[in-house]
């Protein structure tokens, strides 16, 4: 079957493989080895000198200990959103506490670097600024880089969601000043999801010692600390540690810049193969995605439908729009394991279902 959602992605053979692996003891020689070769291998893949984590957690949950472990209630906070997963992380600190100012964007367009700067400089009182670095639901690849120099000047944190681009997309955590990074294990990480890594900058440390957000499973301090001794505060997904282990080496191997260049190329032949077809990109081209492509129907095609039959006759499995956008377009994932080949079947499939879908 060719999975191709935003996630849960494919696993390769060596991470299904460990984790066929028996339970260990968390607390044990064997499980030290493991958490300090899997976040030594981490920290090259974030691209960073600072400290990175590994919580057994949805994206989500990482994305709620960045709130958590950075901010009080009452901090200003600016909100740069263009889709469903910019709203949900305003949302979370919006839920602690937070006072949010949105910068909301058309969906389908990247955030305007020239509004960043404008609603920096109007508030001197934000203290963090809340980024999607991938936008999954709308297929677009915000220019974070950008962003990050704009935070850099004003001297604010910079909390990112990462969870569909790092390891995928270009993101050097240092260089770009990011105070916590959050990615997600079931995206380019080609594991099951149940992990959630963070990586955590000297800056937000400073942040977190004045930070007055209820938190306890989420606190960095007792993962730092539990660290040090080769375990995690709490019982860790221990299967997940073996295939991630094993997955790193995978991608470590193939070369960072390698896998960089991968993702270009399929995502350029499942935006060709799509506008081929007589459709068009939902975004906006130069900010289209490299993980994700997000296709218009134009009320012509039974997005419904055309799910189904793909999944029933041609053994594909592809997603619809989100909120808004439901069953207005498709959205082809292509992160993680997936070669140039994978997106050509898709497109093959698409190419005889697309007649049976329409309206």
């Amino acid at each position: 079957m060719q999975l191709r959602i935003p996630g849960p992605t494919p696993c390769p053979p060596q991470a299904l493989q460990a984790m066929s692996r028996q339970m260990i003891n968390h607390r044990g020689e064997e499980f030290d080895k493991i958490i300090k070769s899997v976040t030594g291998k981490l920290k090259q893949v974030f691209q960073t000198e600072g400290d990175v984590f590994v919580l057994t957690a949805s994206g989500t949950g990482g994305l709620e200990a960045a709130i958590v472990n950075t901010l009080s209630p009452g901090d200003k906070v600016l909100s740069t959103s263009n889709g469903v997963f910019g709203d949900r992380f305003a949302d979370i600190a919006v839920q602690y506490g937070a006072e949010v100012t949105r910068l909301d964007t058309e969906w389908g367009r990247q955030v305007d670097l020239d509004a960043v700067d404008k609603a920096l400089g109007v508030d001197s009182d934000i203290k963090a600024v809340l980024v999607t670095h991938n936008e999954t639901s709308t297929g677009v690849t915000n220019n974070l880089a950008g962003i990050s120099a704009i935070v850099e000047k004003f001297d604010k944190l910079l909390l990112v969601d990462a969870v569909s681009s790092l390891s995928c997309i270009n993101l050097p955590a240092d260089d770009w000043h990011c105070d916590v990074v959050v990615t997600g294990s079931q995206k380019g990480w080609m594991i099951p999801p149940g992990l959630a890594m963070v990586g955590v900058s000297e800056k937000a440390w400073q942040a977190h010692a004045q930070a007055k957000m209820s938190r306890f499973y989420w606190d960095f301090a007792k993962a730092r600390d539990y660290l040090k001794i080769g375990q995690t505060p709490w019982t860790p997904a221990v299967s997940n540690f073996y295939a991630l282990d094993a997955t790193l080496d995978l991608m470590l191997n193939e070369g960072l810049a390698n896998i960089f260049a991968r993702h270009a190329r399929v995502a350029q032949i499942a935006r060709d193969g799509v506008k081929s077809l007589g459709l068009s990109l939902f975004p906006e081209e130069d900010c289209a995605s490299n993980t994700v492509t997000a296709v218009n129907v134009f009320d012509k095609i039974d997005v419904p439908k055309l799910i189904q039959i793909l999944r029933d006759e041609h053994d594909v499995v592809i997603a619809g729009g989100q909120r808004k956008l439901s069953g207005q377009i498709f959205r082809i994932g292509h992160l993680g394991l997936v070669y140039e080949e994978d997106i050509e079947l898709v497109l093959e499939a698409l190419s005889k279902v697309l007649p049976q879908a329409r309206r």
